[in-house]
C-alpha cells in the first residue's frame, strides 16, 4: 500500500493536519488511529474550557473532537481505527496491525507524528509500600469514570495539582466520592487557575502544597496514605507526617509524549521536552516526518495542539506536492495562560484561560479584569456563582453520552441536577446537542449531549 500522507494518531493534532493538508491540495490521506474512533483523550474529557481559542467559544472535549471528526468525514479523508502502528522506518514505511488485515506496511510520501503523551505511573514516583488496587493514575481513572461508567473509588486522595488531576478532583465529587486532599509537591499549582477556582474551591476540597506522598498503605486495597510535608530541596520535613485513610489514590504528577515511534525511525530528540526538534514547519531531522501536539512536547490547551497540526500537515502536503513551505499562523500564545497559584485572593474569573484576578473595593468599584465579561462575571459572582455541569448519562448497550448543561446552574443545584441524570437509561441513537432532560433539576438549563452515539 502506498499513501501520500500517512498521519500516526487521530487526536486533536492528527485530525487538524489531514484537515489542513487535504485544504492544502494533499488528496491521498491517511489517519490511523489505535482506538475504535476518532478523537483521542478528548473522548472521555467530558469537561468544558475547550475551543475558547480555536473557535471562539467554550466547548467540552467531545463537542471540540466531533468538529474536527465531522470536517474529516466531510472532506471524505481516509481513516483506519482499530489498527496500531508498530513500526516507523526512516524511509517512512508505516507497519501497522488490526485484525482485519493483520500486519501490514504502507509506503508513505509524508508522515505526520500526532501519538499525544502518556502519564508519568506510580513506578516513576518510587513510592514504597504494597501494589495494592485503587491505584491509578489520574487520566486512568477518567476512563474509567466517563467512558466505562464505574465509579474508580470513594474517598480519593489525589497526588498532583495538574489539569487533569484538579478535573478529577470535581469529578469524583460530582459523583459522589469523597475527595480528602489534593497534594502538591511544589509551592505553586500546577493547574489553570480556573480549575483552582472550579474544581477545588467550588467543593472545598483541600490543597495541600509542599506535600506528597510517603508511603501507600493495603494490601489487597488502598487503605490509606501517609503524606507528609517537604522543604525547598524536595526533602520529608521531619515529623510532618499525616495519614489520610482512602481506597483510592489517584496520580497526577505529568505527561510524557509518546515517542518509540519517533525513536524507531531515527528522529533527533529533545532531552528538554523529550520530543523530536522540529523545525518552524514541523518538519522533524528526518526528511518528510513532521510531528505536532503532545508528541513534540505537552501543551496546556488543545486549542495550541490543533493549531500546530494545521501547520504541520500544511508542511507536509507542501513537501509531498514540492511548493514552498506556507506557515499557518498561530493567534494567542500559550503565556496567555495563568497558572494556579499559592494565594488566589479575589475573584478569580473563570470565562478564559486568563483567570483574572478581579478586586472589588467597598464602594463597588472592579477592578482587575482584562474585558468587560469580568465585570459581569465577577456581579454574578457575588450573587450567586454559576458553572456549566458536565457529566455521562448511561445507555441500554453501556455506553455512556457525555452530556452537558446548555446554560451555567448554580453550584448548590448540581446535586439535584447529579441524581436525575443518574437516575437515567438512555436509548440510542443519540446525536450531538439532544436534550436529554428539559429544565433539569428546575434550573432552568436543558440537560443536552455532547457527542454522537449509536447507528
Amino acid at each position: 500500500m502506498e499513501k501520500d500522507l500517512v498521519i500516526i494518531g487521530g487526536g486533536p493534532a492528527g485530525m487538524a493536519a489531514a484537515v489542513a493538508a487535504r485544504e492544502r491540495g494533499l488528496k491521498d490521506i491517511l489517519i490511523i488511529e489505535r482506538d475504535d474512533r476518532l478523537g483521542g483523550i478528548l473522548r472521555q474529557c467530558i469537561h468544558n474550557g475547550f475551543g475558547l481559542h480555536r473557535f471562539k467559544e467554550e466547548l467540552t472535549g467531545p463537542e471540540y473532537g466531533e468538529r474536527y471528526e465531522t470536517m474529516v468525514k466531510d472532506m471524505d479523508i481516509d481513516y483506519m481505527v482499530n489498527t496500531m502502528v508498530i513500526d516507523l522506518s526512516e524511509d517512512k514505511v508505516v507497519t501497522a496491525v488490526n485484525k482485519e488485515k493483520g500486519f501490514f506496511n504502507i509506503r508513505a510520501k509524508s508522515v505526520v507524528l500526532a501519538m499525544g503523551c502518556r502519564e508519568k505511573n506510580r513506578g516513576a514516583l518510587a513510592i514504597p509500600g504494597e501494589r495494592p488496587a485503587g491505584v491509578y493514575s489520574a487520566g486512568t481513572a477518567q476512563k474509567i469514570v466517563n467512558i466505562k461508567g464505574y465509579l474508580a473509588g470513594k474517598e480519593v486522595v489525589i497526588l498532583g495539582s495538574g489539569d487533569i488531576g484538579l478535573i478529577m478532583a470535581r469529578r469524583m465529587t460530582l459523583e459522589g466520592a469523597k475527595v480528602k486532599a489534593v497534594l502538591e509537591i511544589m509551592e505553586d499549582s500546577g493547574g489553570l487557575t480556573r480549575n483552582i477556582v472550579q474544581c477545588l474551591n467550588d467543593f472545598d476540597i483541600p490543597l495541600k502544597l509542599r506535600h506528597t506522598v510517603k508511603e501507600i498503605h493495603g494490601r489487597e486495597r488502598v487503605t490509606g496514605v501517609t503524606t507528609v510535608q517537604v522543604d525547598e530541596n524536595f526533602k520529608p520535613v521531619p515529623n510532618t507526617e499525616e495519614y489520610i485513610s482512602c481506597d483510592t489514590l489517584m496520580l497526577s504528577v505529568g505527561l510524557i509524549p509518546e515517542n518509540e515511534l519517533s525513536k524507531k525511525a531515527g528522529i533527533e530528540m529533545n532531552p528538554k521536552t523529550r520530543g523530536p526538534v522540529i523545525s518552524d514547519y514541523k518538519e522533524t531531522s528526518v526528511r518528510g516526518i513532521f510531528a505536532c501536539g503532545n508528541v513534540v512536547k505537552v501543551h496546556e490547551l488543545v486549542d495550541f495542539v490543533s493549531q500546530e497540526g494545521e501547520i504541520a500537515g500544511r508542511g507536509a502536503a507542501d513537501f509531498v506536492m514540492g511548493n514552498q513551505p506556507s506557515e499557518i499562523k498561530v493567534k494567542g500564545s500559550q503565556n496567555e495562560q495563568k497558572k494556579g497559584v499559592k494565594n488566589l485572593g479575589g475573584i478569580i474569573c473563570t470565562i478564559c484561560p486568563n483567570g483574572c484576578k478581579i478586586q472589588v473595593a467597598g464602594d463597588g468599584t472592579i477592578s482587575g479584569n482584562l474585558c468587560k465579561r469580568g465585570v459581569e462575571y465577577a456581579l454574578q459572582e457575588m450573587k450567586e456563582p454559576l458553572r456549566t455541569l458536565t457529566s455521562v448519562v448511561n445507555t441500554e448497550d453501556g455506553l455512556m453520552v457525555p452530556v452537558k448543561t446548555d446554560k451555567p446552574i448554580s453550584l448548590k443545584s448540581m446535586k439535584k441536577a447529579m441524581e436525575e441524570l443518574n437516575s437515567l437509561t438512555l436509548v440510542l441513537p443519540i446525536r450531538l446537542g439532544d436534550i436529554i432532560i428539559k429544565d433539569i433539576g428546575e434550573t432552568g438549563a436543558n440537560l443536552v449531549a455532547t457527542a454522537s452515539l449509536g447507528d
